[in-house]
C-alpha cells in the first residue's frame, strides 16, 4: 500500500531531514540513500528500510518502474511526495525521485576476527567523505572481511560517503570504534598483524611477505597514521614514489597496498 504525504511537517519528512545531520543518524542508527542505483543495491543486499519515499519523477523510465514494483512486494512502507517536499529531503542538486531510510546492520568483531583467513582496514582520522567511500568500494571488491572506522574519522553514513561506495555500504561490514588500544591487543592476540605505511620504513609495499591475517592501517589525508599506531603495527612499509608528487591520495595507497595483500595471499602460496 502506498501512503501519499502532502505536508512538509509529517512525521516521517521531518525524520528524514533529521536524518541530514550525523546526531540524529548516530541516535537513530539509520541513514538516507538516494537515487535508482542505491535502492536497487539495497534491496539486493537485504538491507532493512524504515521506508522509502519517491515522486513522479521515478515513474518516467522503466526501470524506475520495476524499482517501485519490487519494493511494494516487499514489506517496506512506501511513501509518495510532491516535487517541493523531495526536494526539501534530498541529499543531491539533481535527485532521482526516490530515497530510502535504512537501518543500520550491527556487526560483532569478535565473530569477525576468530575466522581463519582475516583481512582488516582500519581508518585512523580520515576527514574526506570520497576517500572513505572509495576504500569502502574497493575493500569490498577486494574481499576484506571488515572496515574498522576510529574516533576522529568521517561519518561513514553522510551522504557524500555513501555515494562514493557505489553499494557496497550495504556489504562491506563496518565497525566504529572509539578507542583503538584495546582492539589492537584483542587483533594481535588473534594473531594479526598490523600493518602501516611510513616514510620512515625500510621495506617497500612488495618486498613483505604477508600473512593469513592483516589489518592494513590508512592514516588520515594530510597527518598520515598516528604516532602511537604506528610504534604498535607489526610491519611498516612504504610505497615507491618515483615523480615529483610527495605523497599518494589516501584511497590509492589504500588500494595499492589491499591488492598487494590480495595477490600474495590469492594468486600464490603463503
Amino acid at each position: 500500500m502506498i501512503k501519499e504525504i502532502i505536508s512538509p511537517s509529517n512525521q516521517n519528512i521531518k525524520h528524514i531531514k533529521s536524518l541530514h545531520k550525523r546526531k540524529y543518524r548516530d541516535k537513530h542508527k539509520e541513514f538516507l540513500i538516494e537515487g535508482l542505483r542505491s535502492v536497487e543495491h539495497g534491496l539486493e543486499n537485504n538491507a532493512e528500510f524504515r521506508n522509502i519515499c519517491y515522486n513522479d519523477v521515478i515513474t518516467s523510465s522503466n526501470r524506475g518502474c520495476k524499482l517501485l514494483e519490487k519494493i511494494s512486494q516487499r514489506k517496506i512502507e512506501l511513501c509518495k511526495i510532491n516535487d517541493k517536499i523531495f526536494k526539501e529531503i534530498s541529499t543531491t542538486d539533481s535527485p532521482q525521485g526516490i530515497l530510502g531510510v535504512v537501518k543500520r546492520r550491527y556487526y560483532d568483531l569478535e565473530d569477525i576476527i576468530s575466522k581463519d583467513k582475516l583481512f582488516l582496514i582500519i581508518l585512523d582520522k580520515l576527514q574526506d567523505p570520497g576517500n572513505v567511500g572509495t576504500i569502502i568500494r574497493t575493500a569490498d571488491a577486494a574481499g576484506v572481511s571488515c572496515i574498522i572506522s576510529l574516533k576522529g574519522t568521517v561519518d561513514i553514513y553522510n551522504s557524500k560517503t555513501i555515494r562514493s561506495t557505489m553499494g557496497s555500504i550495504f556489504s562491506m561490514p563496518i565497525i566504529h570504534i572509539e578507542t583503538i588500544g584495546d582492539v589492537i591487543e584483542i587483533l594481535k592476540g588473534n594473531g594479526v598483524d598490523i600493518i602501516s605505511t611510513t616514510l620512515e620504513a625500510e621495506r617497500y609495499h612488495f618486498e613483505v611477505k604477508y600473512g593469513r591475517k592483516n589489518a592494513i592501517i590508512i592514516g588520515n589525508e594530510g597527518n598520515g597514521i598516528s604516532n602511537e599506531l604506528i610504534k604498535r603495527s607489526d610491519i611498516k612499509v612504504k610505497i615507491p614514489i618515483i615523480g615529483n608528487a610527495e605523497s599518494l591520495n589516501a584511497s590509492i595507497a589504500a588500494g595499492i597496498i589491499i591488492y598487494e595483500i590480495v595477490r600474495q595471499t590469492h594468486f600464490q602460496k603463503i
